[in-house]
C-alpha cells in the first residue's frame, strides 16, 4: 500500500529481531571426546557439563562453543554422527520471544521445543539443512548456562583467547542458483546485508558475503563450482570462522599447540587468513583478520 502523502513511509528496521552477535555454535557428534581434544589445541576449554543431556561447552575468551552429542529427541534434528556436523548457531537478541514470533510471521519454520523439566526452552527456527538457528536473551551476567548447565570443577570458566580470536562468521554450502533464496531468507527474517563483492576477507574469496544487522558477524555462501558434484551433497553448515586482529600470530600460537594449517599453491597463512587441515572427522576452521565493529573496512 502506498503512504498517504501527508504521511512519511517508515522503513522496516534495519536490526528487526535486534540482534546483538553470536551466544554460541553447536557441532553434533557421537565421538564428543575426539572432537574435544580437537577443540583443546584451537584453545577451548569444557566449562560445563549440561545437567540431562550429553552435551558440553567449551569457551575461550568470547566464543561459546556447543558439543552435543544427544541422540536426536525431535523431528528434523541433526543426528550425531562421527563426523562432526555443525548443527545449530545461536543469535543474540533483546526478546527471545518478541524475535521468535516476528521471524515466524516473517516465514520462518518453528522448530518444536525438547526442553525437559526445568530446563529452559529457548526458542528456533529451521536453519539450513536439519540445523537450527536458536534466540537467547540472557547473555549478560546471568546466562542460559547458569540454569541448563553445571561447571566443571577446578576449571577457569572464562579462558582466554588464543591471540584475540572470536567468531566471525559461518560458512553455508547452498545448491546450484540458490544463493539469491538464501540471501532473501537471512535479510528478509533477521536483517542481514549482502557485501560488495570487492569488499574481502581471508582466503577464501568464493561466495557472497552477508553482514549482521549488529555487524558483529558475517555468513558467507557459497555455491558449488561443479553443479553436477552437488548431486550427492545437501546444503548445510560448512565452517566456522574464527576472528583475529593479528593472523599469522595466531597461526603462530596455534602451530605451537599442535594444529596445522594448510600451504598450497592456492591456500597458504597469510596476513589475510589461514584455514586449518582437517581435524576430527574432516571439519576445518578458518582464521580470518577481522574488523571490530566501528573500524575502516
Amino acid at each position: 500500500m502506498t503512504p498517504p502523502a501527508d504521511r512519511e513511509a517508515i522503513p522496516e528496521p534495519r536490526n528487526p529481531l535486534g540482534i546483538d552477535g553470536v551466544e554460541f555454535i553447536e557441532i553434533a557428534t557421537s565421538r564428543p571426546q575426539a572432537l574435544g581434544s580437537v577443540l583443546e589445541t584451537l584453545g577451548f576449554r569444557p566449562v560445563a557439563r549440561h545437567r540431562s543431556r550429553e552435551v558440553e561447552l567449551y569457551r575461550q575468551g568470547t566464543m561459546n562453543l556447543v558439543v552435543n552429542a544427544q541422540p536426536a529427541d525431535v523431528p528434523l534434528a541433526v543426528v550425531p554422527t562421527e563426523r562432526p556436523v555443525i548443527s545449530a548457531f545461536a543469535l543474540r537478541v533483546r526478546d527471545a520471544q518478541v524475535a521468535f514470533r516476528r521471524a515466524l510471521e516473517l516465514g520462518a519454520w518453528e522448530m518444536p521445543a525438547r526442553a525437559q523439566a526445568m530446563e529452559l526452552n529457548i526458542p528456533a527456527i529451521h536453519g539450513v539443512g536439519e540445523s537450527l538457528i536458536y534466540f537467547v536473551d540472557r547473555y549478560g551476567e546471568f546466562s542460559i548456562y547458569d540454569i541448563d548447565f553445571r561447571a566443571i570443577p577446578t576449571v577457569e570458566a572464562h579462558p582466554p583467547a588464543v591471540a584475540g580470536m572470536h567468531w566471525f562468521g559461518i560458512v553455508q554450502y547452498v545448491g546450484p542458483d540458490r544463493t539469491a533464496d538464501w540471501t532473501a531468507f537471512y535479510s528478509q527474517l533477521m536483517g542481514f546485508t549482502p557485501i560488495p563483492d570487492e569488499v574481502r576477507f581471508g582466503i577464501m574469496p568464493s561466495g557472497l558475503l552477508l553482514e549482521s544487522p549488529c555487524r558483529k558477524f558475517f555468513l558467507q555462501l557459497i555455491e558449488p563450482e561443479d553443479s553436477a558434484r552437488f548431486a550427492d551433497m545437501d546444503e548445510h553448515l560448512q565452517r566456522i570462522g574464527i576472528g583475529t586482529p593479528d593472523v599469522p600470530a595466531a597461526v603462530a600460537s596455534l602451530e605451537k599447540r599442535g594444529v596445522g594449517f594448510l600451504a598450497t599453491d592456492r591456500v597458504k597463512p597469510s596476513e589475510r587468513g589461514a584455514l586449518t587441515r582437517p581435524l576430527a572427522g574432516g571439519m576445518m576452521f578458518e582464521l580470518v583478520k577481522s574488523v571490530r565493529e566501528g573500524e575502516a573496512r
